[in-house]
C-alpha cells in the first residue's frame, strides 16, 4: 500500500555527548529534540500519544533487524522498508491514512540505544529536514531492541494522528447512531404524512 508518509533515509552516524538525565531513552530522545528545535527558535513538539502508538508497532517490525548501514537513518535512498501490513499497524492504534499521510516515521537503528548516538541519528543526519520544519508539531516515540522510531505529527488534519471515527468503539457507534436517529425521525414523519394523504 502507497501512503505519502515519509520514512526518511538519512547519511552514517556521527558521534556526540548527549547528557541522558533519564533513564527512559524516549522521554530522553523527546526532551534532546525538543532542546535543539529551542536552539533555532523553534516551538517545542509535545507528546502525541497516537503517534507513539504508531511508533511503538513501527519499532516492533524493525527488532529483529541488524543494525547495518542499510538500517535506520543509514538508509540508501529507495531501499528503505515498506510494511505490507501497514494499514493493520494503523488500526491497532486506531487511526487511518487520511489523519497521518502527513505525518513523518523516522526510524534509527543504535546498539544498544547508546545515548551519545541517538539523539545525533535524528539531529546529523536528513531527519533533521524534518526536525527543523514548523509544519511538526508533535511526536510519538516508541522503541525495541536496538531500534528507536519518531514519528512527527503536524497541526493539520492530515496529519494530526487523531482516533479514527471509523474504528468500532462504543463511542463511535453511539455518535452514528444519534446521528441517524434525527435521520430516522425526519423519515417517520414523512411517511406518516404521505399516509395521510392516501
Amino acid at each position: 500500500m502507497h501512503t505519502n508518509l515519509e520514512m526518511i533515509p538519512g547519511p552514517k552516524w556521527s558521534v556526540a555527548f548527549f547528557s541522558v538525565q533519564s533513564r527512559d531513552e524516549e522521554d530522553a530522545l523527546l526532551q534532546g529534540i525538543n532542546n535543539y528545535r529551542t536552539s533555532f527558535n523553534l516551538t517545542t513538539l509535545t507528546k502525541n500519544d497516537n503517534a507513539e502508538c504508531l511508533a511503538e508497532e513501527i519499532a516492533d517490525q524493525f527488532k529483529n533487524q541488524p543494525c547495518t548501514n542499510t538500517t535506520g537513518s543509514n538508509t540508501v535512498p529507495g531501499t528503505e522498508p515498506q510494511f505490507p501490513n501497514y494499514p493493520s499497524l494503523l488500526a491497532k492504534c486506531h487511526l487511518n491514512v487520511s489523519n497521518t499521510r502527513d505525518g513523518a516515521v523516522m526510524p534509527a537503528c543504535v546498539p544498544n540505544l547508546d545515548p551519545s548516538l541517538v539523539l545525533t541519528n535524528f539531529t546529523r543526519t536528513s531527519y533533521s529536514d524534518n526536525l527543523n520544519d514548523t509544519k511538526f508539531t508533535g511526536a510519538g516515540i516508541g522503541s525495541d531492541g536496538n531500534w528507536i522510531v519518531v514519528v512527527l505529527t503536524t497541526s493539520t488534519p492530515e496529519g494530526s494522528f487523531v482516533t479514527s471515527k471509523t474504528d468500532g468503539s462504543d463511542s463511535n457507534a453511539a455518535n452514528l447512531t444519534a446521528k441517524n436517529t434525527g435521520l430516522i425521525y425526519h423519515l417517520l414523519f414523512l411517511l406518516i404524512g404521505s399516509l395521510f394523504m392516501l
